[in-house]
């Protein structure tokens, strides 16, 4: 299994949020420290205010903050509001699956709890149990 590069970011940015509970972040910032694009991480971060992982102040002094406490918010959470599915194989689609043996396959069980499992990895972490809080890091 492999999250797409947007999820990726939501988790970075989640995070680095998670260590910067003392203060207001912003986009730039973010995307400076990790080396990533702004623009993409621009999009990212309107996802997750729109999904209400984080809040969003515009103008002076403006930029992100996480919109719940880090311990309330798991992994799994961030993962799944992000990923547009878990079709680990093409029988997992049954719009789009031309498979010639789905009906007699046991692969895809195995797959899927596989995916499942992973997803309950997640569930089990929250934001506040991967941060290592920074709080006398000042901002870039």
């Amino acid at each position: 299994m492999r999250l797409n590069q947007f999820t990726y970011y939501a988790l970075r940015l989640c995070l680095y949020l998670a260590e910067h509970p003392d203060r207001t972040c912003t986009v730039r910032e973010i995307a400076e420290w990790f080396g990533i694009s702004r623009d993409h991480l621009v999009k990212v971060a309107h996802k997750l205010a729109s999904l209400d992982f984080v809040s969003s102040t515009k103008g002076r002094g403006g930029g992100l903050r996480l919109a719940r406490e880090a311990s309330d918010i798991t992994l799994a959470a961030i993962v799944k509001a992000t990923e547009p599915d878990f079709y680990t194989v093409e029988c997992f689609d049954a719009v789009r699956n031309t498979c010639r043996i789905t009906k007699s396959c046991g692969l895809k069980h195995i797959l899927n709890d596989a995916t499942q499992a992973f997803l309950g990895t997640l569930e089990k972490r929250t934001l506040a149990s991967v941060a290592h809080p920074r709080l006398s890091v000042p901002p870039l």
